[in-house]
């Protein structure tokens, strides 16, 4: 009723603004024709559209405001207002996967919705609702009318006309956003398992899932293990192990991914020269045991890669701690973590019986492993929630770009996130100087948050001219993170650069808790005695003021990308 109310009211509006902008002088003929014209619903939606979408759209989900990039709502001729399938994902909490670039199916709970492009209809838990606009396809995104979204999800629509503003408000009695049970495979969100053998590269392997995962069903990739553990910045061997930092220093300075059949694993060889297929943008990391995030992060992103303990090292060893039978396994001790693998999905009723170990309680995570489909059931299997290890590690990508996103990228980190750097506060300033190859625009930066609740301000220096131009530094963007991990942050307005001159970008980053927010790259160990400090020019400061050289003083490359275009 709010709906159809506010569209009269704007009608009359309409029809009030014209016959004031037009005299109707003529004919008694013309006016009989300017009355039918009137009521004719095809001239007068697109009278109310095109008046609607001459301002911004703005867009609430219980009550906070959405930060939506102009243009992206819109209403409709049929006077539905359309919203890119992107924005529904993290604003309903909800899981949103496109399948075919047609279907798009939405969960949250008990609630599925299921729309098909150009459909008049959608599908609330296989009920048939009539659509007051079908999904449509534009500037290269899916979109859906909102009210449909709001409607699927049991959320209350309110379209303001005067505020040309969008309010959604949930009204479930639960706050419960996720189902008791999940699994990537009923979504056909898994990947083909895989088998590393007797080499030590499961973190390649479950990096790569996850992130495979995190990529279907739009797209469907093999990625190759090989090149992610031979063609990285770290002095490690492929029986040396590693660790999910060094996956997300791979992926974050695009030395990769590439494709499998790019770079067959165990043949031996690595080519030198291949580029990646994706530009990985965004890895979060979350914090040790939260199961109601790593859960939010399957339902939402894809398959979320967790260690664990085992004494298990193929598919045809035994350990205490595994039930063949059951394919379950739970570890309880203090052994650290050996074993990388992806959490794809969980069942909070799984029998603790069929552990062979006693628990307190049901529940288990369902995992992909990297022992091929003789492990366990076709390569998955159950890890009890009382796991010691399983939980205490988690990385899942959540924003993958396609290759043209942007033109350069200048770095000096390519081990990446080795250690931190700060001076016993929770704050503090660092900043990259780097030298442009072109005329160029900067568009985004790239930095860690080395904890949780992490805020930051980033300033630019368009003209670096010593340490005392960074007090001439322009603030471009504040923000805030709620997991640690690797983030990109796209400005609203780019900063020119001229070929030959240095810039430098500045940050000012607070995290709860630390006495050292700054990632840093330096030489801890053997893997990564490969760092090299000349190729980096960064400076750190407690409060902006008085700058230090962290190269010469700290011996160190600070974390932080530029993401520039050609101009």
């Amino acid at each position: 009723m709010k709906r159809s109310q506010n569209y009269l009211f704007l009608l009359i509006v309409v029809m009030a603004l014209i016959i004031a902008r037009f005299n109707f002088i003529g004919n008694t003929d013309s006016v009989v024709k300017g009355r039918e014209g009137a009521f004719n619903p095809e001239i007068w939606n697109s009278i109310i559209a095109r008046t609607v979408n001459e301002k911004d759209i703005s867009f609430a989900v219980d009550a906070k405001e959405v930060e939506i990039e102009e243009e992206q709502l819109y209403m409709d001729e049929s006077l539905s207002v359309m919203i890119p399938t992107s924005y529904i994902k993290e604003n309903f909490q909800c899981a949103a996967n496109i399948y075919d670039k047609s279907k798009l199916v939405i969960e949250k709970n008990d609630h599925k919705l299921e729309f098909e492009l150009g459909s008049d209809y959608m599908y609330i838990n296989g009920a048939r609702v009539k659509l007051s606009a079908p999904m449509t396809f534009q500037n290269g995104e899916l979109f859906v009318p909102v009210e449909a979204v709001a409607e699927g999800l049991n959320y209350d629509f309110n379209w303001d006309i005067a505020s040309n503003a969008v309010n959604v408000m949930g009204n479930e009695e639960s706050d419960r956003i996720l189902p008791y049970s999940y699994d990537l495979r009923e979504a056909k969100i898994t990947s083909k398992v895989k088998n590393q053998g007797q080499l030590g590269t499961c973190w390649a392997f479950a990096s790569l899932t996850a992130l495979e995962s995190s990529i279907a069903p739009e797209e469907s990739l093999v990625l190759s293990p090989d090149h992610m553990s031979i063609q990285n910045s770290f002095h490690a061997g492929q029986n040396d192990g590693g660790e999910y930092t060094m996956a997300m220093a791979y992926l974050t300075s695009w030395q990769g991914p590439v494709l499998e059949k790019d770079d067959p694993y165990a043949d031996g060889k690595s080519p030198d020269d291949i580029k990646a297929v994706k530009h990985v943008q965004e890895i979060q990391v979350i914090e040790g045991k939260d199961y109601e995030e790593i859960k939010l992060a399957v339902f939402q992103y894809g398959g979320v890669q967790s260690s664990l303990y085992t004494s298990l090292t193929s598919a045809a060893s035994q350990s205490i701690y595994y039930n063949r039978k059951e394919s379950a396994y739970c570890f309880i001790g203090t052994d650290k973590p050996n074993h990388d693998v992806v959490i794809v999905g969980w069942d909070d009723n799984y029998p603790k019986e069929k552990f062979n170990v006693k628990l307190e309680g049901d529940g288990a995570f369902i995992c992909q492993n990297s022992w091929g489909s003789k492990f366990g059931n076709d390569g998955f299997f159950y890890v009890s929630y009382y796991d010691t290890n399983i939980g205490m590690h988690n990385v899942v990508y959540t924003d993958v770009e396609d290759t043209d996103n942007y033109d350069n990228l200048y770095q000096s980190d390519l081990c990446g996130w080795v250690g931190q750097l700060g001076y016993g506060k929770e704050s503090s300033y660092f900043a990259n100087v780097y030298e442009a190859k072109n005329n160029e625009t900067i568009e985004a930066v790239g930095f860690y948050a080395t904890g949780k609740d992490t805020e930051y301000e980033i300033y630019a220096v368009p003209e670096f001219q010593g340490t005392e131009s960074l007090q001439d530094r322009i603030l471009l963007k504040t923000g805030y993170f709620k997991n640690a991990g690797f983030y990109t942050v796209d400005f609203d307005e780019g900063i020119k650069t001229e070929s030959g001159k240095k810039f430098a970008i500045v940050i000012n980053i607070t995290t709860p808790n630390s006495v050292h927010p700054i990632a840093i790259e330096y030489k801890a160990d053997a893997a990564t005695s490969t760092v090299d400090l000349s190729d980096g020019e960064g400076y750190i400061s407690l409060r902006g003021t008085k700058w230090e050289d962290v190269e010469e003083n700290q011996e160190c490359n600070l974390c932080l990308k530029v993401y520039t275009d050609n101009r």
